[in-house]
């Protein structure tokens, strides 16, 4: 698996289409999470070209936190349509897949608040208790809503802004 793969974003007339994976990872009552002082989301990132999907969720969580982490088992395939706000992107329409993962860490896997993930970021990874998820805006929508009833098998989600 070459790290220069390409992203697997494809640009189209009318907008973009994404192949993404995040991460659930638990610690207590509480999820890691991403925030860039906007919004909450999972740790994850876009699948690259000739990599698998768990290739990829291992990846990402590698490098946006330095650990080692397992898959224990997908847990919801969200797709989802809406237009960005902001950014690079701005107004663009997007068409998103993204498989989440509920990931188990190595017993002396260490990853405390505020870590930051690329130089230049305003992102930082946040243990952010489950109880509290309410009052935040967290993407995708199923981590504030479900992550007290995991599911055994895959469920599909679709969210059309």
């Amino acid at each position: 698996m070459p790290n220069q793969s390409p992203d697997l974003t494809i640009f189209a007339p009318g907008g973009v289409f994404n192949l993404r994976v995040g991460a659930v990872i638990l610690r207590r009552d509480q999820v890691l999470l991403v925030n860039n002082g906007l919004h909450y989301y999972s740790i994850g990132g876009r699948v690259k070209l000739h990599e698998t999907l768990e290739q990829a969720v291992k990846r990402e969580i590698m490098e946006e936190t330095g650990e080692i982490f397992e898959v224990d088992r997908l847990l919801w395939i969200n797709e989802g349509f809406f237009t960005l706000k902001g950014g690079a992107y701005d107004g663009q329409r997007f068409h998103e897949i993204s498989f989440i993962f509920l990931m188990k860490p190595k017993p002396d896997t260490k990853i405390g608040n505020g870590c930051v993930l690329k130089d230049d970021a305003k992102e930082w990874l946040e243990w952010v208790p489950i109880d509290e998820l309410g009052n935040h805006i967290v993407y995708p929508e199923i981590i504030k809503t479900d992550l007290r009833r995991l599911p055994d098998q895959p469920v599909h989600i679709v969210k059309i802004e």
